[in-house]
């Protein structure tokens, strides 16, 4: 994954294996979730998945909507791609929330334009030695 290849250790991606990798996605899928694919040229580029809004750590959900994941390939940036998947995933001014990493500003813009600010609650994935926070609309 392009956009978190600098934000996730190494050892990670040692252990990113594409059999792991589809499980996740097979689980996923088989959850309670919409999930939104964006094609060019015959190539998936993004894909967006909207949810109930769930519990993370020990924060509950103070919205009935989430947007679960929104990845768009960094060739795809600011081509609209994003912010279709967004609209399509969480129609535009729908209360909803989402969580974010911390340290991805180009995220935080994006979903700050489109009405979403941080709430104040954070959490820290400790298997991924990454911090999100929750923003809300």
């Amino acid at each position: 994954m392009e956009t978190y290849s600098e934000l996730l250790p190494t050892d990670h991606w040692e252990s990113d294996t594409l059999e792991r990798r589809t499980a996740t996605w097979q689980r996923w899928l088989q959850g309670d979730l919409t999930a939104i694919v964006a094609e060019s040229g015959g190539q998936v580029v993004g894909v967006a998945f909207g949810s109930v809004g769930r519990k993370i750590g020990t924060h509950e959900p103070v919205r009935d909507r989430e947007l679960w994941l929104l990845y768009v390939l960094e060739a795809h940036h600011g081509t609209g791609t994003g912010q279709a998947l967004l609209d399509t995933a969480l129609p535009p001014e729908s209360p909803a929330q989402l969580w974010v990493v911390e340290e991805n500003p180009r995220a935080r813009r994006f979903y700050e334009r489109n009405g979403f600010v941080p709430d104040g609650a954070r959490f820290v994935d400790e298997r991924l030695d990454l911090a999100e926070v929750r923003h809300v609309r």
